[in-house]
Formats: structure tokens, C-alpha cells, sequence
């Protein structure tokens, strides 16, 4: 008896450690973004917080590097948006709660539906990111990124269902996030919303997003009754189209700018 009430007490503090550990490093980089001027200090505090990839064998550095890759685009996303977010300060308290959420009670979770969202999430903070920073930027930089963020997405929900063909599914969903990043490179809309300081609303992300969505859901239905069923793609695939029809046929024409 002395010897589970020890385990239960070991079990609440370190869970108690692990919960704040994780506040603590939302809270630092908020504490950063909001005295550094630039984002280096705080990239580099998220690249050293995924010391443990490293901490092995060389041998197991990729597979590690990849397991991580949603983790750490939505870190490296954050710190983004936490800087377009420079000045509104409500906003940036409120992007740290996300992040805390995220990880607390996102990113820890296997199931599926969880790894749907961790890649959704992945998708549509990556995407905003890359779109908010690389206006300026020769094409191959948001290209590559975007390839790297449909890369890593699709991998992190294939490996979940042990798909033979994940690596080489995975390597073509990255080619389709990087046409998009291409063409978004060249031609897209942000919308302006208030309180969010420099942060705009990308709709490339949105349709990103949408397409993604729609793309899971098929697999998935795929996946469980060996055919793509209408009752399983039907709804989401109507209500990601309608989403983009509206934003190209409507919001395209409000005097938001492009970016």
C-alpha cells in the first residue's frame, strides 16, 4: 500500500511539473516576443526546447526530426504570429493561452481525431505564417515552406493508420501545398481584423485548410470501409467548397490588400 500511495504521489507532482514546465515555456517566449525586438531569441528557445530529438543515436535524428515537424511548425507559427500581434497585447495573451492549450491537451493526445487537428492546426498556422513573412521573399523560400508544411501534415495523419505508401503520399500532398504556395506567393487575399495588430487573415490558409480537410476525410473514409463513401465526403466536401466560393466571389473584392 505504501508502495502505490508513493507511485500516486510521484505520478501528481510530476504531472503537476509537466504542466508547469509547459506554462513556463508559453509564458518565456510571450516574455521574449514582448521585450526582443527580433525573433531569433525566441526560434532559438523553441529549437532548444526539442533538445530530446537529438538525444539519441544520429541514426535515429531523422525519424525523430520528422516526428516532430508539426510540433514545431506550430511552435515556430506562434512566434510568428506573436510578433505580427506586436502592439495588440490582448491578442498576444490570447495566442499564449492557445499555445498552452495546444500544448496540454492537443499535442500529448494519439487518437486520431486529435492527429487530425494537430495537422490542421500545423496546416492553417503555418500557412498564415509563411504568408505574413514572405511577401518580400524570393518564391523557392515560401514554396519550399509551404512543400514542408503539406509534407509534414499529411505524414503525421498517414503514419497514424500505418499506411504502406505514407512516405510517398506524404511527398505528394507536399507538392500540392507547394503549387498552392506558389500561386499564393503571386496572388492572394489577407483579411484585416481588429485587435489582431499586423496579423492578417490569409485566405490561402483557409483554403488550404479546406481542401485538407476534405482530403482527411476521404482517406479516412477510404481507409475504414475500402471505398469513399458519399455520406462520409459529401458534407465536408460541400461545406469547404462553399467556404472557398464565398471567399474568392465576395471577400475578394472588400479593400483588405494583399499580401
Amino acid at each position: 500500500m505504501d508502495f502505490l500511495k508513493s507511485s500516486k504521489r510521484r505520478s501528481v507532482v510530476s504531472e503537476t511539473v509537466y504542466v508547469l514546465l509547459n506554462i513556463g515555456f508559453a509564458a518565456a517566449l510571450l516574455a521574449i516576443v514582448l521585450a526582443v525586438e527580433s525573433p531569433l531569441l525566441a526560434f532559438a528557445l523553441v529549437l532548444l526546447s526539442k533538445w530530446r530529438v537529438l538525444a539519441v543515436r544520429p541514426r535515429y535524428w531523422y525519424a525523430n526530426i520528422q516526428a516532430n515537424l508539426v510540433d514545431l511548425i506550430v511552435s515556430l507559427s506562434l512566434v510568428v504570429l506573436l510578433y505580427g500581434a506586436s502592439g495588440a497585447v490582448v491578442m498576444q495573451y490570447l495566442l499564449t493561452l492557445l499555445y498552452v492549450g495546444w500544448l496540454l491537451f492537443i499535442k500529448p493526445r494519439s487518437k486520431r481525431a486529435y492527429i487530425a487537428v494537430q495537422a490542421g492546426a500545423a496546416v492553417f498556422l503555418g500557412v498564415s505564417a509563411t504568408m505574413m513573412v514572405s511577401a518580400d521573399w524570393i518564391a523557392t523560400i515560401p514554396v519550399a515552406m509551404m512543400w514542408l508544411i503539406g509534407y509534414a501534415s499529411a505524414r503525421h495523419v498517414l503514419n497514424s493508420y500505418d499506411e504502406v505508401h505514407g512516405s510517398f503520399y506524404s511527398l505528394i500532398w507536399g507538392l500540392v501545398f507547394a503549387e498552392f504556395g506558389w500561386l499564393a506567393y503571386h496572388w492572394t487575399f489577407a483579411y484585416t481584423l481588429p485587435g489582431m495588430g499586423s496579423i492578417k487573415l490569409s485566405q490561402a490558409a483557409l483554403i488550404i485548410l479546406g481542401i485538407s480537410f476534405v482530403a482527411e476525410r476521404m482517406y479516412t473514409s477510404y481507409t475504414t470501409h475500402g471505398k469513399i463513401r458519399a455520406s462520409d465526403a459529401l458534407l465536408p466536401a460541400l461545406l469547404s467548397f462553399s467556404i472557398i466560393v464565398i471567399l474568392l466571389v465576395f471577400f475578394n473584392t472588400l479593400n483588405n490588400g494583399t499580401l
